[in-house]
């Protein structure tokens, strides 16, 4: 090859590029400072859910094992046998039918309600908004107020019954008096407080239904309850999943508009929740080891429906 196809050849060849330097490794930073620093902010909540809520919890399960009664010592270990009494202790079974259709009405009706009412109040003006506050002010009250008010109203001589022996109603019904009525007496008074609730998570979740979709839809042809099913009600599962949970919960534990309004009564148990015989059979007959036994059969049941529903609510929200 001649010196021009040489000179050529080292033209087109460079030389041969330096080696790149190695990354340099990322230092990790120390672990337990970072422990440190996580369990500053995290001690003190962890604290306060140890002391009280779950020491009271496994305090409650190592009573319910024995037969503890504080004015008749000594206390002896009995195992599970409190829990076994329970399948055949009609006073717990009743109470847990009565807690069971309560939770049924509470759940059910505030909820229709209360989607009802936020749909009247989606809505400008000056109006709505003070109809929202009136709306909402039964939840801020003490249910203990709210049970006295009720029923001072629905006492047999109150002014319910005596507006409607004006009326001409001869026998008015005895709203708290009769054990058919007493129970359905009782839920409605816990509807109306929580209604409110509802009405403003409905309204929250209303608010965030996008207008483009709405407007896309009466564009399409969709009238009002077509729009209403294919987009605002699907739009308003997390609401239905928060208030939905919430009065589950509350309506399970049930005990203070039971104890002021009825007793427990009328007659043998025809209000009587489990959390009223709970603190019924722990504080006035004094069986600390049975009503602990009940209590945490209480929790376990509140704890499994509350999955479930929780469950099945939350795959509705992921399958939208």
């Amino acid at each position: 090859m001649g010196e021009g196809g040489l000179t050529s050849l080292t033209a087109v060849v460079s030389p041969p590029s330096p080696p790149r330097p190695l990354a340099r490794r990322r230092r990790r930073r120390p672990v337990l400072p970072r422990l440190a620093h996580f369990a500053s902010f995290g001690a003190p909540g962890v604290l306060v859910y140890l002391c009280f809520v779950m020491a009271p919890i496994l305090i409650s399960f190592g009573y319910s094992l024995t037969n503890y009664n504080p004015f008749n010592p000594p206390v002896k270990f009995v195992g599970f046998d409190n829990y076994g009494l329970l399948f055949t202790d009609s006073q717990f079974l009743t109470a847990l039918q009565v807690t069971t259709i309560l939770t049924l009405i509470v759940v059910i009706v505030p909820n229709v309600l209360g989607l009802g009412v936020a749909l009247l109040l989606d809505r400008k003006g000056r109006l709505y908004n003070a109809l929202r506050s009136v709306f909402f002010t039964p939840v801020i009250l003490s249910s203990v107020v709210v049970s006295i008010v009720w029923s001072r109203l629905l006492d047999d001589r109150g002014p319910l019954n005596s507006l409607l022996r004006a009326l001409g109603v001869a026998h008015p019904p005895g709203w708290l008096s009769d054990p058919d009525l007493a129970l359905y007496s009782v839920a409605s008074i816990v509807c109306w407080q929580m209604l409110g609730f509802c009405v403003v998570v409905y309204l929250a979740g209303l608010q965030g239904v996008p207008a483009e979709l709405l407007e896309a839809a009466e564009i399409d042809g969709a009238g009002p309850v077509r729009r209403f099913r294919a987009v605002t009600w699907p739009l308003l599962a997390p609401s239905l999943t928060i208030t939905t949970v919430v009065l589950l919960i509350s309506a399970f534990k049930t005990y203070d508009y039971v104890k002021v309004i009825t007793n427990g009564g009328p007659g043998s148990g025809a209000t009587a929740t489990i959390a009223f015989d709970v603190l019924q059979t722990g504080f006035d007959s004094n069986h600390v080891g049975y009503a602990s036994a009940m209590a945490v059969s209480m929790l376990v049941i509140v704890a499994v429906v509350t999955t479930v529903v929780l469950t099945f609510l939350r795959r509705r929200e992921v399958d939208l």
